[in-house]
């Protein structure tokens, strides 16, 4: 039972020959009556009686009909469906964010699309920049924010700018200068977005300059969450590092304060998207509006020109 075959038979249903019913189909009569026999052969059924050049509907067909239209409205309200992805008139824009974009002023970017396009539907998911690289990948995202580095295998990575990470602490002492990675490895550090663990970017450029100098850097507490991580480091329980955008939030509190690194460390901010697969225009145009926040935010510096944005094995696809 095939959609030609259901849409050929409701249209001879409506209206009353295979004459009539290939004209409001466009096609031969022959070949509305052939796709309506082909039906009947292969349920063994009649569908119509001819009585005086009119089509009158068998018990059979009478049962069909209900489930026929159900089947066709189905059908075109599929391809309704995947036509609107192609428009900026409906459709769902899938996107992925940095786990702390609330920091970039990224909270008003779903509000500034759908006062743009009020018929497009968004998904923002926030993450950690691994999952949200993951799940471009695999096509559960068609795009999205990252911190780089990441395994870009099959993405095509655009940097956008760069945030400073800074060492946090409610001790003054160690805030008079930059600390070491030795200093580092010692301290009792408070490391948030647990769940991603080793495999968050930033733990990773630091993990790479401990292991340089032959050490590895153990977290004493491990939250979910940026916020609790920094009242723990409010209590004097531990230290932490935070990027320039959350340092500067209402987020940390007063009593902590922060030094950069020597050298500097950064977190770049990237867009990533499936190498061989096309952005529909809703998430295109989502991704272009928050390439243009994040550029036109204070907090997020311009990348240097040629300064490398990261780590060109793990970034390029």
């Amino acid at each position: 039972m095939t959609l030609n075959q259901l849409r050929s038979f409701l249209a001879a249903v409506r209206t009353g020959s295979f004459t009539a019913a290939a004209a409001e189909l466009s096609i031969s009569q022959a070949s509305v009556s052939e796709l309506v026999r082909r039906l009947e052969e292969e349920h063994q059924v009649k569908l119509f009686l001819r009585r005086h050049h009119q089509l009158v509907l068998t018990a059979a067909g009478q049962e069909l009909v209900a489930f026929a239209e159900q089947a066709v409205a189905a059908a075109d309200s599929g391809t309704a469906a995947l036509k609107s992805l192609r428009s900026l008139d409906g459709g769902v824009a899938t996107f992925g964010v940095l786990r702390n974009a609330d920091y970039y002023l990224l909270a008003d970017l779903a509000e500034q699309f759908h006062r743009k396009h009020p018929q497009v539907r968004i998904r923002l998911i926030g993450l950690n920049s691994v999952d949200v690289a993951a799940a471009v990948s695999e096509g559960r995202l068609e795009a999205g924010l990252v911190v780089l580095p990441i395994d870009a295998e099959g993405l095509t990575v655009t940097p956008i700018g760069r945030d400073e990470v800074v060492f946090a602490s409610a001790d003054p002492a160690k805030l008079e200068r930059s600390p070491t990675i030795e200093e580092l490895a010692a301290a009792r550090l408070i490391l948030y977005d647990a769940h991603a663990g080793w495999r968050d970017p930033t733990r990773r450029q630091l993990a790479q300059r401990s292991q340089l100098v032959g050490r590895k850097l153990d977290p004493w507490i491990e939250v979910e969450h940026v916020e609790a991580a920094l009242k723990l480091v409010s209590r004097g329980i531990g230290d932490t590092f935070v990027s320039r955008a959350v340092a500067a939030s209402a987020a940390c509190p007063a009593d902590v304060g922060v030094v950069p690194f020597d050298p500097p460390l950064y977190d770049t901010i990237a867009l990533i998207r499936r190498e061989s697969a096309p952005l529909s225009p809703a998430t295109s145009e989502l991704a272009l509006l928050a390439r243009r926040m994040l550029r036109a935010n204070p907090l997020v510096q311009r990348m240097p020109t040629g300064e490398p944005s990261g780590h060109p094995k793990e970034t390029h696809g």
